[in-house]
């Protein structure tokens, strides 16, 4: 329930309260190593939503940043080879494109490449969280793509539910 004003009323606000609904909220860090990494994180995130004491519940994964990326898939080396080789394949680093021209753009570093990679993958997932821990498939990883390291990088990460 809402109030006319878009809050929860009230009543929903004591619902909530009363089933024991919980948001917790953490900001994560990874150093990256190479211009184009994938990082493995599933076992940090279901620290995190284990520490969170939230049993049933979503878990909600940001990006901080326009270069990097988050996706579900197969943690198995010939496929992120084979990831790393599409990617460089649809968006390659030297292109033309108008982020690294100055005549368009301030931007020094010379990363477009970077940038159209991670709107091409996203920088959020919204994942089920059972048991406190991420739900995910027998082959499924989550995985963080750095598209223009090496650099530090920060993940929002809040897990709600019951």
């Amino acid at each position: 329930m809402e109030a006319g004003n878009g809050a929860p009323s009230a009543a929903a606000a004591a619902a909530e309260t009363a089933t024991g609904f919980r948001i917790f909220s953490r900001v994560v860090d990874w150093i990256t190593s190479e211009r184009m990494q994938l990082i493995n994180i599933t076992d940090r995130i279901n620290e995190i939503v284990h520490k969170s004491g939230i049993r049933d519940g979503i878990v909600h994964l940001q990006s901080l940043h326009t270069t990097t990326a988050i996706f579900i898939n197969e943690w198995q080396e010939a496929l992120l080879d084979d990831m790393r080789s599409i990617l460089s394949e649809i968006v390659p680093r030297e292109d033309g494109w108008r982020h690294n021209d100055p005549t368009y753009s301030d931007c020094e570093r010379r990363n477009a490449d970077s940038h159209l990679r991670g709107m091409l993958l996203g920088q959020s997932l919204c994942l089920q969280v059972r048991n406190s821990a991420v739900l995910l498939g027998t082959w499924q990883s989550i995985i963080l793509a750095e598209f223009d390291g090496p650099r530090s990088r920060s993940m929002a990460i809040q897990v709600s539910g019951v």
